[in-house]
Order: C-alpha cells, then structure tokens, then sequence
C-alpha cells in the first residue's frame, strides 16, 4: 500500500480517504480484483477514525469502485467506477463550478430530447406537458412555487421521446438539479421577471413540439437552457452550438 498523508481537513475526511484510494484504483495501484486494507489498517495509515474509513468505503461501493464480499472484505471491482454514474463535483456538489457542469449537461442532453420529443410525441405526451404548462401560468399568475411543475414539464419532453434511457437519464438529471430552479419560482424571482421569462420559453418549446417541428424545438430547447444558465449566473458564451441529430440535416437542405 502507498505511503499515506495524514488528512488535514476534518470536515471532509472521508471524501478526502475515498478520493485517495479512488486514486490509487485508477493509477492501477490497486488493480482489480486487490482486497482493500482492513478498516483498522486503513484508519491508523490515514489518522482517522474507523467510522471514517467505513463511510469511505461506503462511498467507493456506491461509485462501483469496490465490492463487498461476506466475511472476506472490500475488493476492487473488475471494471472500478464503469458500474455507476454520479453528478455532482467531489469537492463542491453545490459549488459554482458543478452547477456549470451539470448545466452544460442539460444544455446537450434536453436540447436533443426536445428535438426528439417533437417527431415522437404522442397525444397523451402532449397532455401532460401542457398540464405542466398550466400549472407553470397559474404560478406565474400568482407569484407561487412552480418549480415541481417545471421539473414535471422536462420529465414529459423526455418521455416524449420514446426512450426510456433518455427519460431516465433526465428524471435523475432534474432531481440532482432540482435546487437550481428555485431562484426563478421563488419571490425574488417572480419579482425580478425571471419566473414569466423561463415561462415564455416553455411555451415556445412546447408550442414547436407540438407542431412537429424538431428544428424549432431545439432552438426553444437551445434558448431556454442557456437563458436558464444565465438567470443564475453562468457563463455561456463558451457553449459550442448545441449539434442536430441527421434527420433535423437532412430537413433543412
């Protein structure tokens, strides 16, 4: 095992141990199929405490980095980190620079959706968008939260498109971003125009699925993301064009 540095940030000791052996995992240090130390070794090489090491660990087996065998310890998986998928930044999940990254995300993934949802969409999809879509007028209209009808209105885009990967993928996606809609349905936000201007860009993006028209919808999607972005502060003057799928080519030549 490498030679260890004692951890000198309290609070994020066991974010700062799992990080380390994460690390060690993917420098092939520790290679696949290698038991981890035990807990006790673990705890005295880095100068925390057991509960310390355990929640690392913990952390590691959520991430797909190792596994649990009865009786026999912690072992790196076969194909360590490849088994599950998380978003939020390890040092800051709720910091400036995740919340860009994770936006950026959103920018690719609901931007293709919306594109997609439009040459997909059934009545029934058309039905709960457009519930979504009252219950975000009547916030409006009474300066109230409409930040669950927002998320919901995103959920039916994707379901829109037919794929449940995709619908998946952006229900989890909406979830860890959930906080960041708060600022435009909160007061502040209703007052400072921010809930009627995101509102208007929903009506745009589903107004363009609607009517079939996945080039449209993606331009509305494409606004919507990067209006959003820059409601709470993010730069994006350095977001590439978001890229058309072949059949929105093939319509415009």
């Amino acid at each position: 095992m490498p030679v260890i540095a004692r951890v000198a940030r309290p609070s994020q000791l066991s974010e700062t141990v799992s990080k380390t052996i994460e690390k060690w995992i993917l420098d092939g240090v520790m290679a696949p199929g290698v038991k981890l130390p035990t807990e006790k070794t673990l705890s005295a090489e880095f100068g925390v405490s057991r509960a310390v090491v355990r929640e690392a660990i913990s952390r590691l087996k959520a991430e797909g980095y190792v596994a649990s065998r009865q009786g026999a310890g912690a072992f790196v998986e076969a194909r360590p980190g490849q088994t599950s998928f998380r978003l939020a930044d390890a040092v800051d999940p709720a910091g400036p620079v995740a919340t860009a990254h994770i936006f950026e995300l959103r920018y690719i993934v609901e931007t293709a959706a919306a594109a997609l949802a439009a040459s997909r969409r059934s009545d029934q999809d058309l039905v709960q968008m457009r519930e979504a879509l009252l219950r975000m007028r009547h916030a409006v209209s009474e300066r109230t939260d409409g930040t669950q009808a927002d998320d919901d209105f995103h959920v039916a885009i994707a379901a829109a498109t037919g794929n449940p990967a995709l619908l998946r993928f952006i229900r989890f996606v909406g979830h860890q971003f959930f906080a960041s809609r708060v600022p435009t349905w909160n007061a502040e936000g209703h007052a400072a125009g921010r809930a009627e201007a995101a509102q208007a860009e929903h009506e745009r993006m589903f107004e363009a699925i609607a009517a079939g028209d996945g080039v449209a919808a993606r331009e509305a999607a494409r606004i919507h993301m990067v209006e959003a972005a820059r409601r709470i502060g993010i730069d994006t003057d350095h977001w590439e064009p978001a890229p058309r799928a072949p059949w929105e080519e093939e319509a415009l030549s």
